[in-house]
C-alpha cells in the first residue's frame, strides 16, 4: 500500500492519532479528519484513494447513522473511492446497510490492527483494477492528459483542445513563458488521430543558425567535418506523427524562410544531399511573443504566420485561473512528497491565502518551483506562510518599487530584470542551471537574457 492515500474521517481524537501513528509507515499519505463537514474539501485538495469513515458524529444532521449520510455523499461524488466504515459493536446492522448502500467494508472498534491493515489492503487493490478498466473504457484522449484545471477559462481551453485535436489543421499556441504551452502541444497530440504515431519536440528557439538546419532536415556522412554518418532529422523523425517547435517566434529570417520551404513543399533536403525526403507531419508551434509582435514583417514573415497559425490557441496565464491555484498546489504537493519521500499534509490557511493574493508573473512554473522549494525547506506537517518563497525577479522589482529615490523611481523594468539575473548568476558562482531554476526561466532563456543584457 505504499501507494494509496487514505482519509480517516472521526470525531474521536485519540483514535485519530491511533490510526495515524498505525499507518504513516504502511502508505503513501495519511489525513485525518474530525469534522466530517470537510471531507470534500479535502477530496478536491488531495487524491484520495480510500476513506476510512466513522459511522456516527456529534453533527448537526443527528439521525443517528449520519455515517450512511456522508457515504451517500462521497459515492454520488466520487464513485472510485473506497469507503470502509468504522462502527461500534452495537451498529453491526447499520454497517451492513452501509454495504448495500456502497460501502467497500466495514472495520468494528475496537479491532485489530492486522486487520485492520488486510482490509486495507484489499479495498486498495479493488480499487486499482476499477479505475484500471474504467480507463481502459474512456476515450484515449482523455486517458494521458495533463492539463489541471476547473476555472471557467481553463474549461474554454479544454473545449478549443478537443475541437481541433482530431483535425489535421497547424496550431500555434500563444502565451507567457511558464504557462504549460508544452503540456497544451502534448495534449493535442494525445487527442489527435496520430497519436499513435511518434511526438517530437524541438526548442527552434535555442538553435544556432548552423545548427537549424542539421537539426531539423538531418544529414548525410561528410557534409561537414563532424558528419560521421548518415543523421535524420526531427522532420524525418516525426514522419506521419506530431512535430512541436517551441519558441518559433525566437529564430532569424534565414532560418525562416527555410522552414516556409520545408512547410510548402513537405518534404526536406538534408544536409549534404540533393535528394528531397518527402515528410508527413502534423505541425504545432508555440511562442511566448505576442501575436501583434509576431506579424511585424521586420521579425517574422506574414507567409510563415498563415502556415503555422491555422488555428491559434491562446494559454491563460495563471493570473487569470485564479480558483486553479490552490488545485495546482495541491497537485504539486503530491508529486513532490513522493520525489522526497515526505508527508506534508496540506497548506496551512495563511499560505494558501498567500498563493491566491500573489500575481505569479512566472506563472505555472514559478508556482511548481516554490511549491517544491517549501516541500524541500519545511520542517513542520503542512506548509505555512513562510515557507513559500517566490522569484527572485519578483522579488527585485518589488523592493525597486518601494524604493523612493529618484534613481530608482525612474528605473526600467529591463534594468529591474537585468539586476535580478546578475544576482541570481553571483549567487551560483556561474552555475547556469541553478541560475536558471531560481528564476523560473530555462537554460536556454536565462542564455537569451544574459546575452541581451550583455552580463
Amino acid at each position: 500500500m505504499k501507494k494509496a492515500s487514505i482519509l480517516v474521517v472521526d470525531d474521536d481524537q485519540d483514535l485519530l492519532t491511533a490510526v495515524r501513528i498505525l499507518l504513516r509507515p504502511k502508505v503513501k499519505q495519511v489525513i485525518v479528519e474530525p469534522n466530517p463537514e470537510n471531507i470534500f474539501r479535502t477530496l478536491e485538495r488531495n487524491p484520495i484513494d480510500m476513506v476510512l469513515l466513522d459511522m456516527n458524529f456529534k453533527s448537526a444532521i443527528n439521525t443517528g447513522n449520519e455515517g450512511l449520510f456522508w457515504l451517500g455523499k462521497i459515492k454520488s461524488q466520487y464513485p472510485h473511492i473506497g469507503v470502509i466504515m468504522i462502527t461500534a459493536y452495537g451498529a453491526v446492522d447499520l454497517a451492513v446497510r452501509s454495504l448495500k448502500q456502497g460501502a467497500s467494508d466495514f472495520i468494528v472498534k475496537p479491532w485489530q490492527n492486522e486487520h485492520l491493515l488486510q482490509t486495507l489492503e484489499t479495498i486498495f487493490e479493488e480499487t486499482k483494477q476499477a479505475k484500471g478498466k474504467d480507463k481502459q473504457l474512456m476515450p484515449a484522449r482523455r486517458q494521458e492528459s495533463d492539463l489541471i484545471g476547473r476555472s471557467p477559462v481553463m474549461e474554454d481551453l479544454q473545449y478549443k483542445i478537443d475541437k481541433v485535436a482530431p483535425t489535421e489543421a497547424n496550431i500555434l499556441i500563444l502565451g507567457e513563458n511558464g504557462t504549460g504551452k508544452d503540456l497544451i502541444a502534448q495534449a493535442l497530440h494525445q487527442r489527435s488521430l496520430r497519436a499513435k504515431e511518434p511526438y517530437i519536440k524541438v526548442d527552434v528557439g535555442a538553435l544556432t543558425e548552423t545548427l537549424f538546419e542539421s537539426e531539423l532536415f538531418g544529414y548525410k556522412k561528410g557534409a561537414f567535418t563532424d558528419a560521421r554518418e548518415d543523421r535524420q532529422g526531427r522532420f524525418e523523425a516525426a514522419n506521419g506523427g506530431t512535430l512541436f517547435l517551441d519558441e518559433i517566434g525566437n529564430i532569424g529570417l534565414q532560418q525562416q524562410a527555410k522552414l516556409l520551404s520545408v512547410l510548402q513543399n513537405r518534404q526536406v533536403v538534408p544536409l549534404g544531399s540533393y535528394q528531397p525526403v518527402p515528410v508527413d507531419i502534423r505541425l504545432l508551434s508555440a511562442t511566448n511573443v505576442p501575436l501583434k509582435a509576431l506579424a511585424d514583417e521586420s521579425r517574422f514573415r506574414k507567409d510563415l504566420i498563415y502556415r503555422i497559425n491555422t488555428v491559434e490557441i491562446q494559454v491563460p496565464s495563471l493570473r487569470e485561473r485564479g480558483e486553479d491555484i490552490v488545485l495546482l498546489a495541491n497537485h504539486f504537493l503530491d508529486f513532490y512528497n513522493q520525489k522526497y519521500h515526505k508527508h506534508i499534509e496540506g497548506f496551512e490557511r495563511d499560505a494558501i491565502q498567500k498563493l491566491k493574493t500573489y500575481h505569479f508573473p512566472g506563472n505555472v512554473r514559478e508556482l511548481q518551483y516554490s511549491v517544491e522549494r517549501a516541500v524541500i525547506m519545511t520542517e513542520q506537517q503542512s506548509i505555512r506562510d513562510g515557507d513559500i518563497l517566490f522569484s527572485p525577479i519578483e522579488q527585485a522589482i518589488q523592493e525597486s518599487t518601494k524604493l523612493s529615490e529618484p534613481m530608482h523611481a525612474n528605473q526600467s523594468l529591463e534594468e529591474m530584470e537585468r539586476h535580478a539575473v546578475q544576482s541570481a548568476i553571483e549567487r551560483y558562482n556561474g552555475n547556469i542551471s541553478k541560475a536558471a531554476r531560481e528564476l523560473g526561466l530555462t537554460r536556454a532563456a536565462l542564455y537569451r537574457r544574459m546575452e541581451k543584457y550583455n552580463i
